[in-house]
């Protein structure tokens, strides 16, 4: 009996419907700790992250490399140059970016690297890079 018990969990454990609940309860932490790590990783090059704001639309999915249940959620990224960087006279900083920000799934917790897909949305990375991403949220 435990035995399957500990199968049966493991089964709910991966539902998409629970992650994605899971990723709801715990959505304000995650995205503060992806802004931290993102704005953290010096990149793009000499580029300061000033705000991200977050959009509605996400796509489950699962990498293909990996096996890992990955959320893709829309961001508005901003931006303004490093002094004395090479971007501080590029007009197109200023320029807020679309982009997808990844979370993994694993061991029933949602966490992130901050990586970023930068000029993607959730919807047109799931389109164009089929070979990283399965679509679980059809």
């Amino acid at each position: 009996p435990l035995k399957y018990l500990k199968s049966l969990t493991g089964l709910l454990a991966d539902s998409p419907q629970l992650a994605l609940r899971r990723f709801d309860r715990y959505r304000d932490q995650l995205q503060a700790d992806f802004f931290t790590i993102a704005s953290r990783s010096g990149k793009p090059r000499d580029l300061r992250w000033l705000k991200c704001e977050w959009q509605e639309e996400r796509r489950l999915v699962r990498e293909t490399e990996s096996k890992l249940t990955t959320l893709l959620v829309g961001v508005s990224i901003s931006f303004e140059a490093v002094e004395g960087g090479d971007m501080e006279e590029v007009e197109a900083v200023s320029d807020v970016r679309s982009a997808s920000a990844v979370f993994h799934y694993r061991d029933g917790r949602w966490g992130t690297g901050g990586r970023v897909l930068f000029n993607l949305t959730p919807d047109a990375a799931v389109q164009r890079l089929t070979d990283a991403f399965t679509p679980l949220d059809q």
